[in-house]
């Protein structure tokens, strides 16, 4: 997805909220969106959804998107699993599968409870949880987020933040907004800030260097030139690489949310890669230890798969 020359403005010759932004959207990102109130950050987020058109430039390639507003239009006239179901047919899926996924949203929210319940009868947490869950439900290619986290209790938060990492870990695209600084501190991110109309990126720090990562040491196919799969999740470091027993060792480190995903993609490679360690760190000084040399012979790890793991490492 690309933004080129994108601007906003409400109104024929009203001021700018937007001009000139220029801005892709690779997979496999996750953006946070800083700015103060009234700056232009829901403006973005409602240009990247496909809710408002921009007013000047050309955005191209918007893949399926969900989106999930500031706020939550509750008088519509559905109970909550209705809802749910309701958009999850929009988005493509079968009644059946829609049904079935709003309940396991609904569940994993603490709101299974509030099903037949509706809309306009729930309490604003509760509506939150729904306004979410149905963003989540059909796994979209480009999430985008205002405020989300606003209105949700500490454990529904916990859901949140753990499903917006796996959609950026499994390939999709997220932006966010959100007033607390330390929303997936820790999980690498982009941070972009919109200030006079401009999008301007954030210097800071490399989320490499903050909070737990796991190491993943992993054997390659037959043969010491094995490519390592492309695109891999979470943008691992490269820590070390060498052959042993006439085969590729790789040593990946990957923040802590994107260990799962890396390993999936490891496993399921065409040929698939052999997991011979997996640890976790847990800041970057045990990271800038001197690599040591793997042993001549595979250690304990898993299994190759003969087509593919039935499951995560």
């Amino acid at each position: 997805m690309r933004l080129r020359g994108v601007g906003r403005r409400y109104g024929l010759g009203g001021p700018w909220v937007l001009r000139g932004v220029d801005l892709d959207v690779p997979p496999g990102s996750l953006t946070r969106v800083q700015g103060h109130n009234g700056s232009g950050k829901s403006t973005l987020l409602r240009l990247l959804a496909g809710i408002d058109a921009p007013s000047a430039g050309r955005i191209t390639g918007r893949p399926r998107t969900a989106y999930v507003p500031e706020r939550f239009p509750a008088e519509l006239p559905f109970s909550a699993l209705g809802y749910l179901t309701h958009l999850g047919r929009i988005h493509g899926l079968s009644r059946a599968m829609a049904a079935r996924g709003a309940g396991e949203w609904l569940e994993r929210f603490g709101a299974d409870g509030y099903a037949a319940t509706p809309l306009a009868e729930l309490s604003k947490g509760t509506s939150q949880k729904v306004a979410v869950a149905q963003a989540l439900l059909a796994a979209p290619a480009l999430l985008v987020l205002d405020e989300a986290w606003t209105g949700l209790d500490q454990a529904a938060r916990g859901v949140l933040d753990t499903a917006v990492t796996d959609r950026a870990a499994d390939g999709g695209e997220v932006y966010f907004v959100d007033h607390d600084p330390r929303r997936l501190a820790g999980v690498p991110a982009r941070v972009l800030r919109v200030a006079e109309t401009r999008l301007e990126p954030v210097d800071h720090a490399p989320a490499s260097s903050a909070g737990p990562r796991v190491r993943v040491e992993a054997e390659g196919p037959p043969g010491a030139g094995a490519a390592l799969p492309t695109d891999l999740p979470g943008a691992p470091v490269h820590d070390f690489d060498t052959v042993a027993t006439g085969r590729r060792v790789v040593r990946l480190s990957v923040a802590a949310p994107y260990s799962d995903a890396l390993l999936r993609a490891l496993l399921t490679a065409r040929p698939p890669w052999h997991i011979r360690a997996v640890t976790t760190i847990c800041g970057p000084q045990e990271r800038a230890e001197a690599p040591q040399a793997p042993p001549e012979q595979p250690a304990e790890g898993l299994p190759w798969p003969a087509e593919g793991p039935e499951g995560k490492a």
